[in-house]
């Protein structure tokens, strides 16, 4: 009669403590709302991928060469459209239970609590560091407006006040409740990414070739020419980081025994990465083409006429990174809210998701306006915590979950990946940091 009894008590904790998990995830942001569908795949992805990585593609190829430079951007999309494709296969891997959050499957092949110290400070890294350099090409983008519609002829401003112009948007947008909730916001940077590439490309090419045009190395030294070289392959990697959020974005379809998630999520990402191939080859290689190696880190930089044109990019840019800054910001906010409520033992309310919010955005604008090096935190952010989560961590986990044999095209495929992602991981966070060393050497704080 005592077991029983303690058995029915058990029972009746665990029914209760499932009941609390479903509350939880009905009020976080990726799990409130599951009315997505392959367009929002489409878009969120597109959001998410095209960024302030594209416009520092033409700088990556003048790093690379023609020739490396090619071959590291399509082996690029190659693969991480490859391990997109596991990531999205993955989500439901476990029949009846569905991975919303990158960590959760970390945790599922790892352990409960090995599976989080390998997953979330990886993650966390991406979007917080992605989001950092979102708040510089926003803040950036604004100043160049500024200074192509007043002619010179204004007063300048320095680039820390208009970091701040870019954030205070974020204060009021963070607070829109889930990913679902901020679809109409993703869309229009999509809508945008797909316009200020097309601008920065055929801008260029209408401009043509400048005068003593060079495609020659970027340094005047051996040792030079290797760190930028290492910095480009971040460059690059920083251009591919839709993974980071790809099971966040799919735990917002519903799915069915009869209709799971991964076939309109699936679909959803080839469109967007047709997208992303229209954006970034035309804007790495017609930019490169024209510019050669004196191309700045930001092609839009580097074009100055027609002036209205230019003006209609950066805008178009700044719409683009206010998306994207959400999108990468949410799953940020899910784990901050999940940690607070189920750790911390705060109450699940309004109070607690304005306060933490804005402390968050309040973080990143602060580093943001601390350390604008837009080409050197690319670089280091992409190599460093984006190659992990996008190159070679899902075929990890591919391997641990679905145990392909040994030495089968999917062996040698998972292993390829796994060893070109660690040596990118390895390799480009140094010459990423030898750049942010040289530029600190002449860099005054909040100028």
């Amino acid at each position: 009669m005592e077991i029983k009894n303690n058995g029915g008590d058990w029972q009746k904790s665990s029914e209760a403590t499932a009941e609390v998990e479903t509350d939880l995830n009905n009020w976080l942001p990726i799990t409130q709302s599951r009315n997505g569908n392959w367009q929002y795949s489409a878009f969120h992805n597109v959001t998410a991928m095209v960024g302030a990585g594209v416009l520092g593609l033409p700088f990556a190829m003048s790093q690379l060469g023609w020739g490396p430079g090619v071959v590291v951007i399509a082996l690029s999309w190659i693969i991480t459209l490859y391990t997109l494709w596991q990531m999205v296969e993955m989500h439901e891997v476990v029949p009846g239970k569905r991975f919303d959050r990158y960590h959760e499957l970390g945790q599922h092949v790892f352990g409960e609590k090995m599976g989080l110290w390998i997953v979330v400070p990886q993650q966390l890294m991406v979007e917080v560091g992605t989001d950092i350099v979102y708040m510089i090409t926003g803040g950036n983008s604004l100043k160049k407006i500024h200074d192509l519609a007043c002619h010179g002829s204004c007063k300048s401003i320095k680039t820390t006040y208009f970091i701040m112009i870019f954030a205070s948007v974020h204060f009021f947008l963070s607070h829109l409740p889930s990913l679902d909730s901020i679809t109409l916001v993703s869309l229009a940077a999509a809508v945008m990414s797909l316009s200020y590439s097309i601008i920065a490309w055929a801008t260029s090419a209408h401009k043509g070739v400048i005068p003593d045009v060079s495609y020659g190395p970027r340094a005047s030294t051996t040792t030079g020419n290797v760190f930028n070289f290492l910095s480009a392959l971040g460059n690059v990697a920083f251009a591919f980081a839709g993974h980071n959020v790809v099971l966040e974005i799919q735990a917002t379809i519903p799915s069915t025994p009869d209709r799971p998630s991964n076939k309109p999520m699936w679909k959803g990402v080839v469109i967007a990465y047709l997208i992303v191939a229209l954006c970034y080859f035309p804007v790495a290689l017609v930019g490169y083409f024209v510019f050669g190696n004196s191309v700045q880190d930001n092609i839009l930089l580097s074009l100055d006429r027609p002036a209205w044109l230019i003006i209609l990019a950066n805008i178009f840019v700044v719409i683009h990174v206010i998306g994207s800054y959400q999108v990468y910001a949410m799953p940020v906010f899910d784990m901050m809210e999940c940690f607070l409520v189920k750790k911390m033992k705060f109450k699940p309310s309004r109070c607690l998701r304005f306060v933490s919010r804005s402390l968050y955005v309040a973080l990143t604008m602060f580093v943001g306006m601390t350390l604008p090096f837009f080409g050197g935190l690319l670089s280091f952010f992409g190599g460093f915590a984006f190659a992990p989560t996008s190159y070679y961590l899902p075929c990890i986990l591919w391997l641990a979950i679905k145990k392909p044999k040994r030495f089968s095209l999917s062996w040698f495929v998972n292993w390829i990946c796994i060893i070109l992602g660690v040596a990118l991981m390895l390799l480009a966070p140094i010459g990423a940091l030898r750049n942010i060393i040289i530029q600190a050497k002449t860099f005054k704080f909040y100028n």
